[in-house]
């Protein structure tokens, strides 16, 4: 199974983005799907996350600016960013909660699987 992250750019301070991130693989379903960000010497922190039944919780920094969706179909997350600051430029990873059969589905036994983060950056 593989997250494949895609999306990220340079954007000017106030401009959108929206990043991409596609699973593939051998999967049966998929759980929780989330983004997080990581700047260099800090540690990794949640942007938003979506469950399997389509519940979201973002961080505080982001409110009202971001909105993360999926499409269960494609299995695909999105983050859709507006209003961008120069504070969001950091190294965005995808993650998926991943049930690989249907014995582990059953058991809700999932498996954490992350991208291979994707960079955006945002100028003043």
């Amino acid at each position: 199974v593989q997250l494949q992250a895609s999306g990220g750019g340079l954007v000017q301070a106030g401009g959108s983005l929206r990043l991409s991130c596609a699973a593939s693989g051998n999967l049966f379903s998929i759980g929780g799907m989330g983004w997080y960000r990581q700047i260099p010497g800090k540690e990794r922190e949640l942007v938003a996350h979506i469950t399997g039944g389509g519940e979201t919780n973002y961080a505080d920094s982001v409110k009202g600016r971001v909105t993360i969706s999926r499409d269960n179909a494609k299995n695909t997350v999105y983050l859709q960013m507006n209003s961008l600051k120069t504070e969001d430029t950091a190294v965005y990873f995808c993650n998926a909660g991943i049930y690989t059969t249907r014995g582990n589905w059953a058991r809700r036994y999932a498996f954490d699987y992350w991208g291979q983060g994707t960079q955006v950056t945002v100028s003043s």
